[in-house]
């Protein structure tokens, strides 16, 4: 099982610089974000690149555009953010929630949640690659129209998610704890579910299909 990294463990770790502000366009390389609240930050376009954020809150502000580059995540707060448009690369994510949390359009390489909690996040659009949910809670979560490549959950537990005309390939549901799909089983090509989870979700495949099933 994959295991989340400490902070000392981070190759750039040594370099980590304490920073306090978040600016737009603000340019964030090896910067230490700890122990921090920002309430309605506007840092649309900034960019962090080998840089860490520990327990940190950001609440109702906007990182629209914003670049994630080779970034670490423990103990984060993102409520009613909009992180629309940002790109994460190489990032790792601990113990972190995001609630209400506009990130549409979205893209994500090479990106790993451990025990994160997503509830209410807007993923329209967005194109996930080589992206695993480890022990995480995902929880009406909107894939619409996602491309979802190589995605994986592993312990999580899906509930009330939306996969309308979303793009899978290489999409491993098998681990899932629990998976609740809300609507679009129809847009499952390209997913791998266990014999379990398809009994489970048999009567949404049937009402998808316009089957009525009576004894």
């Amino acid at each position: 099982m994959l295991e989340p990294r400490a902070l000392a463990d981070l190759p750039f770790a040594s370099y980590l610089e304490d920073h306090e502000d978040l600016e737009p366009g603000g340019d964030y390389n090896v910067a230490h974000f700890s122990d921090r609240e920002f309430p309605a930050p506007a840092a649309g376009n900034a960019r962090f690149s080998e840089s860490a954020l520990s327990t940190v809150r950001i609440t109702d502000g906007s990182l629209r555009r914003a670049r994630f580059n080779d970034v670490w995540l423990h103990g984060v707060q993102v409520m009613g953010t909009d992180l629309a448009e940002t790109g994460w690369l190489d990032a790792e994510i601990v113990n972190t929630a995001f609630a209400g949390v506009a990130m549409f359009e979205s893209g994500m390489s090479r990106v790993t949640f451990f025990g994160c909690k997503l509830v209410s996040v807007n993923l329209r659009g967005a194109t996930l690659r080589d992206v695993t949910f480890v022990n995480s809670i995902l929880r009406d979560v909107d894939f619409t129209e996602a491309e979802l490549t190589n995605v994986s959950f592993p312990g999580s537990t899906l509930e009330d998610i939306r996969f309308e005309q979303v793009k899978l390939k290489k999409v491993d549901l098998r681990d899932a704890a629990e998976l609740g799909i809300r609507n679009g089983c129809d847009s499952l090509r390209g997913a791998t579910i266990s014999f379990t989870q398809a009994l489970d979700l048999a009567p949404v495949f049937a009402q998808t299909l316009g089957i009525t099933v009576k004894d």
